[in-house]
């Protein structure tokens, strides 16, 4: 089988959708030979920053030497950026090989995607024999497909509403999904959490035995200033992701690694987080893709990442005699909070369909603008559109946001264009 075969046929999966539990990726990595059990993580959950602070972890134990994979999801352009290992995709050929070899296994069982996804990258690591692993969940915590580690150490990110109809419609609920892949003894570190949110995973951490880190206990603001507390000294904290929030990531990854490994030369923390493009390839996050006019693109898809996402903007925003907002996103999303947000800041919001069962529909997104006063139209061919932006006037700005299912299948049309 080839690499365009055994990803149409992995792609095919999702005809099965989200089948939450965990009996189908344990009978997978049983006739697998469990390799999950070989490898040394950190486990990564939240609502937003997860694929930044894994990026920022992966990163640091890079600078210390180490072989480092690094799983996320999703992927922008290329299914092999989900599967990295030291910056490095996993090999086309891999792809095929392990789809053909367990392609009866798959079909008997109709695995779904992200259980075969994932099954395949403990598989992936374990052969490659990496050091330490970063693993993001996919969609809470407690049945998600990675939920079968014993993780060195436990990341919660954040917790804000979202797939409330998987995961409960309070923050206390969703909260307890994902803490439950805190496992007995762990060492558990939370970036700023709701009082609610937080009070859920201490009472999680007392019932495992768990250790428990507060970023909030490790770091002094002065403005958009981060310091972070280091071996009884206060490090200013600079991240080449742009935004405070990613400050708070990148300080809640210093916070993962040294306290879960207590390394010795601390200046490559610091180097970890100066050099996490370079690697881990990350990208979509207030990212600049064109200058003169502006362009950016971000995956903010949720309140919480759109005020994110503004905070930085309105740095900016009143330099720019126009602007223009591009957005599509997930249909189990709070559409109508984020657009009230974003109508705010742009003179027209501009939506488009992404080619994706859980998409909310372009249609919908015009009803719900009409419904909302916001001025929004219908686009059909974004990547055209963008294209054409870039000979607009240089004090004109286009932000393309939300889905990162979105922003990946522009950024595929825009590479396939220049080919």
């Amino acid at each position: 089988m080839d690499i365009e075969t055994s990803l149409k046929k992995l792609f095919s999966l999702h005809t099965f959708g989200i089948k939450l539990g965990l009996d189908n990726t344990i009978n997978f990595l049983n006739h697998l030979g469990n390799p999950q059990k070989q490898l040394k993580c950190i486990q990564i959950a939240g609502s937003n920053g997860k694929g930044s602070t894994s990026s920022f972890i992966s990163s640091i134990l890079q600078e210390f030497g180490y072989n480092v994979g690094l799983y996320t999801s999703p992927h922008f352009v290329k299914f092999n950026e989900r599967v990295v290992i030291n910056g490095k995709q996993i090999e086309d050929e891999y792809v095929a090989d392990f789809v053909s070899c367990n392609e009866k296994y798959i079909d008997e069982h109709q695995l779904t995607f992200f259980e075969v996804t994932t099954a395949m990258t403990f598989q992936y690591f374990k052969d490659m024999k990496t050091d330490y692993c970063v693993i993001e969940t996919g969609l809470g915590g407690r049945l998600d497909a990675t939920n079968v580690l014993n993780p060195l150490a436990v990341v919660i990110t954040s917790i804000s509403l979202e797939h409330t109809n998987v995961l409960g419609d309070s923050i206390e609920q969703i909260a307890n999904e994902k803490a439950a892949i805190i496992k007995n003894g762990s060492k558990v570190f939370t970036g700023l959490l709701k009082a609610e949110a937080e009070k859920v995973v201490q009472q999680k951490c007392a019932e495992t035995n768990s250790q428990l880190f507060l970023l909030k206990d490790f770091i002094s603001e002065d403005g958009d200033n981060i310091n972070f507390l280091l071996d009884s000294k206060w490090i200013g904290i600079n991240s080449p992701l742009k935004g405070k929030y990613q400050k708070y990531n990148a300080a809640l990854a210093l916070l993962t690694t040294s306290k879960t490994f207590n390394f010795k030369q601390k200046e490559k923390y610091f180097l970890g987080i100066e050099k996490v493009i370079a690697n881990t390839g990350i990208q979509g996050r207030y990212e600049y893709f064109n200058t003169d006019p502006t362009i950016i693109f971000d995956s903010a898809h949720n309140p919480e990442g759109i005020e994110n996402f503004l905070t930085e903007f309105s740095n900016e925003e009143k330099s720019f005699k126009r602007r223009t907002l591009m957005f599509g996103a997930m249909r189990d999303k709070a559409l109508k909070e984020m657009l009230q947000m974003l109508s705010r800041h742009f003179d027209e919001i501009l939506v488009t369909d992404i080619n994706y069962e859980r998409a909310a529909r372009a249609e919908e997104l015009i009803a719900l603008c009409s419904a909302l006063n916001i001025n929004g139209k219908l686009l059909s061919e974004p990547a055209k559109y963008i294209d054409n932006f870039r000979e607009n006037d240089r004090n004109e700005c286009l932000v393309v946001l939300g889905s990162m299912y979105l922003l990946g299948e522009i950024k595929q049309k825009l590479l396939a264009a220049v080919a």
